[in-house]
């Protein structure tokens, strides 16, 4: 090795030991900057799936029995109208539902796009047990009324939680459902606006009188059917509506335990009171015209005061939803020109 050579190896030894150590001061100081974002990010998402998960898994306790959901559900079937409506309104993503109720087709129109990307797995008293399983979904929501028959099954496909009914504790349905989907506030929040709009409207209601000796008036509400007509009583969810109002039912319907009062043509006394709203559903239209031509019919109080409101029968009686409830105080707000207190 020449002499050049033995002289220049130490430097070249020193320039290499800087280098690295360098390049690792790097690292430890500005050069790390970039490798720390995608620790940073990965935390900030852990933390948010953490967040979202947080309370689960859950075991659920309901008319069927226990049901553990290990995760904050994300791809929901339900297998109810009203149901359908409740898992809209907590804002949970419907992967599957029954859309068609007896004489109407598809999902309600005021459910807009929250339900565009739904499938019907219906007919409602027989729904698609292959179209439910091939959604995948991650939770199972119905009613014993509806299908106590199919709950074994359907647990086999997801894990499934049962209401006891619709109709009589729809709001009750809301906060159970917020606890099985992970949205108790959201359920509490949506349920108290309600509460806090329909007191609102039904007290500008009342302010205006139009009772015996201008007190508190009284309300009636007939549905016409294809068979016996009904005034429906407090229990039912438009009477549960205008409980909730404030409103006064005439003494002969205050019955806490029935839904309804059979009437026939000659019963049509029945009916009366100071504001009657009326619906017809599914072949009532003729069974409503004989009643109308009916010479008892044109001496009802509310016939004589042309205080009879014609009302929409999918949402007075069949939507058992917030949503609905919204629509039938809308309707409240407009027949009697008050306040929308929205």
């Amino acid at each position: 090795m020449s002499t050049f050579t033995q002289r220049r190896r130490p430097g070249r030894i020193a320039a290499a030991v800087l280098t690295a150590a360098m390049a690792l001061s790097l690292a430890a100081c500005g050069g790390s900057s970039d490798d720390k974002k995608p620790a940073a990010e990965s935390s900030a998402s852990s933390k948010a799936g953490a967040a979202e998960s947080a309370g689960f898994p859950r075991t659920i306790t309901h008319d069927k029995g226990k049901t553990e959901i290990k995760a904050k559900p994300k791809r929901v079937v339900a297998l109810d109208n009203s149901l359908v409506e409740a898992v809209v309104a907590l804002d949970t993503p419907l992967v599957g539902g029954i859309g068609s109720y007896r004489d109407q087709k598809g999902f309600p129109a005021y459910l807009g796009d929250a339900v565009k990307e739904t499938k019907d797995v219906g007919p409602l008293d027989n729904p698609n047990l292959e179209a439910i399983a091939a959604l995948k979904p991650d939770l199972i929501v119905s009613a014993t009324v509806r299908h106590a028959d199919f709950y074994d099954r359907l647990s086999q496909i997801a894990p499934t939680v049962f209401v006891k009914t619709t109709g009589p504790i729809w709001k009750e349905n809301v906060t159970f459902l917020g606890q099985a989907l992970g949205q108790e506030e959201k359920a509490a929040a949506k349920l108290t606006a309600y509460q806090t709009r329909a007191k609102k409207i039904g007290d500008a209601i009342n302010a205006k009188g139009g009772g015996k000796d201008g007190g508190k008036p009284t309300f009636s509400i007939v549905r016409f059917v294809d068979g016996p007509t009904r005034i429906m009583l407090p229990k039912t969810f438009s009477g549960i509506i205008l409980n909730d109002m404030g409103l006064t039912r005439p003494e002969n319907q205050r019955d806490e335990v029935k839904f309804n009062i059979e009437i026939s043509e000659e019963q049509i006394q029945q009916a009366d009171a100071d504001h009657i709203f009326m619906t017809s559903f599914s072949g009532g239209d003729e069974r409503k015209k004989k009643f109308v031509a009916n010479p008892l019919w044109q001496r009802l109080n509310a016939v004589q005061k042309n205080q009879v409101h014609e009302v929409d029968d999918s949402t007075w009686m069949t939507s058992v939803s917030l949503q609905g409830a919204d629509l039938v105080l809308d309707d409240m707000a407009k027949i009697f020109q008050v306040d929308a207190a929205k």
